[in-house]
């Protein structure tokens, strides 16, 4: 466990740098989402943020088998079918795994 530790601070600590802003998990998923989504930076509604939010929890989560992709929309957006329920582990053992998924997704 103290070795994602590590490696989580030094990941957002090299983020931080580069953004030249302090990042939380929460803002690290959202810069994961604009990145899969492709379509760049723009001002998003509250709805579109919320599916961000959804594409990069997909995206991170797909390789350690919690979900699959499906498609991508005419509108340009990647879809996911859920394969295992996140919600099954506690807050902690989500946010480790969160935590482990984007250290991956950043390698």
């Amino acid at each position: 466990m103290e070795d994602i530790e590590k490696k989580w601070d030094e990941l957002v600590f090299r983020l931080e740098k580069e953004m030249d802003d302090e990042l939380t998990l929460k803002t690290i998923l959202f810069l994961i989402g604009v990145q899969e989504l492709g379509q760049g930076i723009k001002d998003f509604d509250k709805e579109e943020k919320t599916w961000l939010f959804h594409i990069a929890i997909c995206k991170v989560l797909a390789p350690l088998g919690y979900y699959q992709f499906e498609s991508i929309d005419e509108d340009g957006w990647p879809h996911y079918k859920e394969l295992k329920n996140i919600e099954e582990l506690g807050a902690k053992s989500q946010k480790n795994l969160m935590q482990k998924a984007i250290i991956k997704y950043f390698e």
